[in-house]
């Protein structure tokens, strides 16, 4: 017997563990459990309304498969999982559907979330149900759609949706960790289970076993839980009997806590930011091995848990079994809670100070370290409602107002990270987002220790939360901007590729244009007279045939105005003449091409026609011009020289 087993009167057995490791820090507040031990777990009797939250776990919201009016039955399916992180709800009894929409929900930030309000029939009317006897007759693949299906999620405080957790790689993972710690003063919900439903626990453990098969099973459980202890021992099935190690050692908050839970049990460290499936181990609550259990076994989801409530102001403290959705004023009034101040139904926002050590409308949810106060309590029982603690004035007094920080490094020894508790305050207090993130905020675990051995009465698990909150939000902010930013140089670089592809196919367009064009005016070319390719390469020859081209128009033209029947001809126009409108024939062309290049199809062969003929036009006027005689065409030196003389007449 060591001198812990002398301190603490434990007897030494088979279940008490020496070579246990000890986590750093941590602290021994009153555990105030017994008050709820008393008596066995009691079934909350059924409701005449239930309200369901959509946002009972971690991830994405459920979304709603009901309308109002609708009947449903008790276990049905009334919101779908909206994603991968997520899990359904469930109707916690048969009845109308009489709203869908916002109400408040038990939360620190008091606001509010969509809820389906199912009024009861009073019949409790299940859907059809189809229980397992064994696992060996249905594939994983089953059995992890009935588990995704049922909507368990983590009992132990986080709420994370089981089947995800249960969806990771099996091949890296050969330990699973069993935690019955409830380390949190009050809170007995886990112990009235291990001491009265161990074989349903047990029934969960096989389900996780058949899906990873483990070489190990470790279960853990403090020195404070003795009768569960032995139950859970005697219960322990033959044929796991060789893998479970079921270790017991000294209580200390925070002693369940995933990490330092593992560290107790292993010796090994989750490392910063990490998970236990980075050691190759899966961390379960008991609670929710139990409705894993009745999930597979006996076809029923999660819509209820067991809870504890207790406290001085409740005259009968206890664990109840209670559905998913019940008011929690009604659960309190049934555990025999005493509020002098307000009704029940009403919201309380103020609490009173009173020095006197009375009643109190103060209730809390979760235990005294790291629970929150209820700002009223007409709110629903969610499933991570393990207890509503409801303390007298001298039982929990009010925290006096924060003074400065004194330095006393009371925090930095408590820890059981081994953080740096005033450092994350100033660097809150300041802003220093990153500075904060350096000195890993993200690994606090909110146990509430560093503010518990305050002297100064700061609330320090306050500033981590807000700097916490405040990081996410801009990182998010971040990733939005991120995808905003990329988006936005996508569409630029989309909207410049089609601008290059739509400018190729102009060009293609107009080079298939001029193609058919030039093919055209080939085709419609008259052909040459013979001996011309001989007078173009002899200027003689073609002087002469450009005079007797004159003489013989001149000749016409004195023919054709003796004759007074005959139509009037154009008037012959002059080198000068034809050139200008021979470049206004080609700034015509280059226009319509340009048209041509950018029209939309169906207006392609109407401008087509257009081109041809304007280089129709420019092929006749430039053979015209061609065939004007050397001798006609104004000597350009001679025409500066009269403007010369004209200038100075």
């Amino acid at each position: 017997m060591n001198l812990i087993q002398l301190l603490t009167g434990k007897p030494a057995n088979s279940d008490w563990h020496d070579d246990f490791h000890d986590f750093p820090g941590g602290v021994h507040p009153p555990e105030n459990k017994s008050q709820s031990l008393q008596s066995a777990i009691q079934p909350v009797p059924l409701q005449n309304q239930y309200i369901v939250p959509l946002n009972q776990h971690i991830g994405a919201f459920a979304e709603p498969i009901v309308e109002v009016g609708d009947h449903v039955l008790t276990g049905q399916i009334i919101a779908e999982a909206a994603g991968f992180i997520s899990a359904p709800s469930h109707a916690p009894c048969s009845g109308t559907v009489i709203s869908i929409g916002g109400h408040p929900v038990p939360h620190a930030s008091g606001l509010e979330a969509t809820c389906i309000v199912i009024e009861s029939d009073g019949e409790d009317s299940w859907r059809p149900r189809h229980p397992w006897q064994s696992l060996a007759d249905h594939h994983h693949t089953d059995l992890l759609a009935r588990i995704q299906q049922s909507g368990v999620t983590g009992l132990g405080g986080a709420s994370f949706p089981t089947a995800v957790k249960l969806s990771a790689d099996r091949d890296h993972v050969d330990t699973l960790i069993v935690n019955g710690t409830e380390c949190e003063p009050y809170i007995t919900a886990d112990h009235a289970l291990m001491r009265e439903r161990a074989d349903r626990i047990y029934s969960g453990i096989r389900v996780v076993h058949e899906l990873y098969d483990f070489q190990r099973i470790l279960i853990g459980i403090e020195d404070n839980k003795p009768d569960a202890i032995e139950a859970m021992r005697k219960a322990i099935p033959a044929d796991l009997s060789e893998l479970i190690d079921l270790r017991v050692f000294p209580t200390k908050y925070p002693s369940g806590g995933e990490k330092q839970l593992i560290y107790l049990l292993t010796g090994r460290e989750v490392p910063a930011g990490g998970l236990p499936l980075d050691l190759g181990m899966l961390c379960h609550n008991v609670g929710t091995l139990a409705a894993l259990a009745d999930a597979v076994f006996e076809d029923m989801p999660l819509i209820q848990r067991v809870t504890t409530v207790t406290g001085k102001a409740v005259t009968r403290p206890g664990n109840y079994e209670v559905r998913i959705g019940t008011r929690m004023d009604n659960l309190l009034a049934f555990a025999g809670y005493q509020n002098p101040q307000k009704p029940l139904s009403e919201a309380t926002t103020d609490v009173p100070e009173r020095a006197d050590g009375t009643l109190t409308d103060r209730v809390i949810m979760g235990g005294p370290m790291m629970g929150f106060t209820l700002d009223r309590l007409d709110l629903p029982v969610v499933k991570a409602t393990n207890c509503l603690l409801a303390p007298t004035e001298a039982e929990l007094p009010l925290p006096p107002p924060a003074q400065p920080c004194i330095r006393c490094g009371m925090c930095e020894q408590v820890c059981p990270v081994s953080l740096l508790p005033q450092q994350l305050m100033w660097f809150a207090q300041a802003k220093e987002w990153e500075k904060a993130e350096s000195h890993q905020l993200f690994d606090c675990i909110e146990c509430g220790a560093c503010a518990y051995v305050c002297p100064s009465h700061i609330p320090l698990v306050q500033y981590y939360r807000y700097a916490k909150g405040t990081i996410r939000q801009e990182q998010a902010e971040h990733k939005q901007s991120e995808r905003a930013r990329k988006r936005f140089e996508a569409r630029q670089a989309r909207l410049e590729r089609e601008q290059a592809e739509k400018e190729a196919r102009r060009k293609e367009r107009a080079a298939a244009a001029r193609a058919r064009q030039q093919k055209q005016a080939a085709e419609q070319k008259p052909d040459s007279p013979a001996g011309a390719s001989d007078a173009a390469d002899d200027p003689v020859a073609a002087a002469v045939a450009r005079a007797k081209a004159k003489r013989a128009g001149a000749a016409g033209t004195a023919k054709a105005g003796s004759t007074k029947s005959d139509p009037p001809k154009a008037p012959v126009l002059t080198p000068e003449q034809m050139q200008a409108k021979l470049d206004n024939q080609r700034k015509r062309l280059e226009k319509a091409e340009a048209r041509l290049a950018e029209a939309a199809p169906e207006t392609q062969k109407a401008l087509e026609t257009t081109v041809s003929k304007l280089r129709e036009q420019i092929a006749s006027t430039e053979r015209d011009l061609a065939r004007v005689p050397a001798a006609d065409q104004p000597d350009a030196d001679a025409q500066r020289r009269a403007e010369t003389d004209g200038n100075l007449n």
